[in-house]
């Protein structure tokens, strides 16, 4: 009889800088960036970052040969003309109602740009994991600035893997918004599989992220979609992820696993409309950390996302998503620490959560186990399935 032997502590890599909050689009926007700090301060708080198998680390902003792996370096240049004050530039979604310009503009997103590419390295060079929650700005065209997105520092690590060497890179996006930028990236290369679970189009920007949306004619069945009915929640998300995401990885045999773990599926966010909780969240968080040691051989990058209740979700999800990716998660249940609860008070002026769940079971149904034709979200598994499962030499 062979013992069941856990899976070895993976190294991480947390990449942190007090500058990427100098991503600032300005008062009244939706990204603020305390909820970066207040997401550090919370790693903090409990301890994380003085983990003996945990470095916290910067990196230097990616420069011009870098973000010329995904951006057109005429969008470079507009994007440092615009933040030096130069006239906005609309057909480049520059100086829009969503990405105003701002002084720090090119510097802010290359540096973040530049923790995610960095990341990518370690990952690769250390078999080990990283998570840079300040990164995932997954909207970001290769000549246009897209839905609070400058630079997509997602598609940019991706492309640093493949420079490295990699053959097989997975890039799996939970954010409740299509990662369209992503996809548009890669649309056409066969090593990258990207899938994306977001609100159906019909209801959420971009309006894109249909099911029929699967691939380039040398890369079809490479481009996974799948669209959830408004109102989704916990047992629904949950039952759609593990119903498309463990079987396209055990498929594709990816070299390394990069994430988007946008917190905007939260019932609570104000710029979309599933019902997810932040239990259920942590539930995919922990499941892509054993995909990734089990189809990645453990080289496994996270990265944040959109998340707009500052104060209430983003942190707490985020440090779930880091001290899983240490090998220390927190408990659900667990209290946030007082200091904690003080800072959010002092920079909000919001009374922060009294603890580390929303106190939600999180459970789902499995999908193999049986679906309801009448009902929205099975139809949407299924149609996805049906998209892209026979590339795989998958049964729908």
């Amino acid at each position: 009889m062979t013992l069941h032997q856990p899976p070895p502590q993976r190294t991480l890599d947390l990449f942190w800088d007090d500058d990427v909050t100098r991503y600032d689009f300005g008062p009244g926007h939706p990204m603020d960036p305390v909820r970066l700090a207040l997401t550090m301060s919370l790693v903090r708080a409990f301890g994380l970052d003085r983990l003996p198998n945990v470095t916290v680390r910067s990196a230097p902003a990616a420069g011009d040969s870098t973000l010329a792996l995904v951006h057109d370096p005429g969008y470079v240049a507009a994007v440092r003309e615009v933040a030096g004050g130069g006239v906005p530039d609309l057909s480049r979604g520059l100086g829009t109602e969503d990405n105003p310009a701002f002084a720090a503009m090119h510097e802010a997103s290359a540096l973040i740009a530049g923790q995610s590419v960095a990341g990518a390295e370690a990952v690769w060079e250390k078999g080990g994991r990283a998570v840079n929650f300040a990164g995932g700005l997954h909207h970001a065209m290769a000549g246009k600035a897209s839905g609070f997105c400058v630079y997509n520092d997602a598609a940019l690590a991706v492309a640093r893997l493949l420079e490295l060497g990699a053959e097989r890179v997975a890039y799996v996006d939970v954010d409740v918004h299509h990662g369209d930028g992503v996809q548009q990236a890669f649309w056409n290369d066969p090593r990258v599989l990207t899938i994306s679970l977001h609100e159906h189009p019909r209801t959420l920007f971009p309006q894109t992220g249909w099911a029929e949306e699967t691939g380039g004619p040398e890369a079809e069945g490479t481009a996974v979609n799948l669209p959830l009915p408004a109102g989704t929640g916990d047992s629904g998300w949950l039952r759609a992820f593990h119903a498309v995401v463990p079987g396209l990885l055990a498929a594709f045999r990816p070299q390394a696993l990069v994430t988007q773990h946008g917190a905007d599926t939260h019932v609570e966010d104000p710029l979309a409309h599933l019902a997810v909780s932040l239990d259920a969240q942590r539930v995919v968080a922990a499941a892509l950390a054993g995909l990734a040691d089990e189809h990645a051989g453990g080289r496994w990058l996270a990265l944040g996302g959109g998340g707009y209740a500052v104060a209430d979700v983003v942190p707490r999800s985020w440090t779930h998503l880091v001290a899983i990716a240490a090998g220390h998660p927190v408990a659900p249940e667990q209290e946030t620490p007082e200091e904690w609860r003080a800072e959010v008070m002092r920079r909000t002026r919001q009374n922060a959560p009294q603890r580390m769940t929303d106190g939600m079971a999180a459970t789902w149904k499995d999908f193999d186990g049986g679906y309801d034709p009448a009902d929205r979200l099975d139809q949407a598994v299924l149609a996805t399935r049906r998209a892209v499962f026979p590339h795989h030499g998958l049964l729908p």
